[in-house]
């Protein structure tokens, strides 16, 4: 296959439509919902809600005029990114609050690509937001987790069957989408056992702002449910 053959297939794959049957729909879903039960299946699922909150720490970081360093993804799933700039407050706030609340908005977009039929385009989208984040990872651990990611992203949009395809691309959604709900549930818990203390994306807006770090997280678990809320209805209701 040669390059302009290559080229061809990256275009109908991002531009084409096909319609998911509502099984895709449902077990992709019963699937998703299994691994947020079973804590080991949570672990290894929950990198990629850990990839999604860091991507967005690192992209409003950018966008504010920071300097993006590195970004860490530890085996416990937790996750770091590191910028650099001018200490002003708003673009401080503005960093810490991308990350919770990103997972979620990455689902409603995915949902909204679903919808329109677009499930191998969401699997590119998914390498080329991974490839970005490999940039900018700085421990080996991240680096290779993220790097079987995208590896394992771009096979499937390049050689699986189809209904495998469009089984994964919304696999991936619900990940975040329902994902997002439990990692702001799991940092209300963290907060709880640490006397708001646990040094949080919600500690740190809470200095930045003295806005209680409570009141923070409600906000994150208030945007993750609405994202869940209409992404999901996105996907479910053409099927029903």
């Amino acid at each position: 296959m040669n390059a302009s053959d290559v080229i061809d297939r990256l275009w109908s794959d991002l531009t084409s439509s096909v319609v998911a049957p509502a099984e895709a729909v449902w077990i992709s879903l019963a699937a998703v919902a299994v691994c947020l039960a079973i804590p080991t299946l949570w672990h290894v699922a929950r990198h990629i809600v850990t990839l999604a909150h860091e991507a967005g720490h690192g992209l409003v970081a950018a966008l504010t005029g920071r300097r993006v360093s590195g970004i860490r993804l530890h085996s416990d799933t937790s996750g770091l990114t590191e910028s650099v700039g001018e200490n002003r407050r708003l673009p401080l706030v503005l960093v810490a609050l991308a990350g919770y609340p990103a997972p979620a908005a990455l689902g409603l977009g995915a949902a909204g690509l679903l919808a329109a039929g677009h499930a191998t385009a969401l699997l590119w989208i998914a390498v080329a937001v991974l490839i970005v984040v490999l940039l900018f990872m700085r421990n080996i651990y991240g680096f290779l987790v993220t790097l079987l990611a995208a590896g394992a992203f771009g096979w499937l949009a390049w050689s699986a069957p189809e209904a495998w395809r469009v089984g994964v691309a919304y696999g991936v959604a619900w990940l975040l989408l329902l994902g997002a709900v439990r990692a702001v549930v799991e940092l209300s818990a963290s907060r709880r056992g640490s006397g708001g203390r646990s040094g949080s994306d919600a500690d740190a807006l809470a200095r930045l702002t003295r806005v209680p770090g409570g009141v923070w997280v409600a906000a994150f678990w208030l945007a993750a449910v609405a994202c869940a809320v209409l992404g999901g209805w996105w996907m479910v209701g053409p099927v029903v």
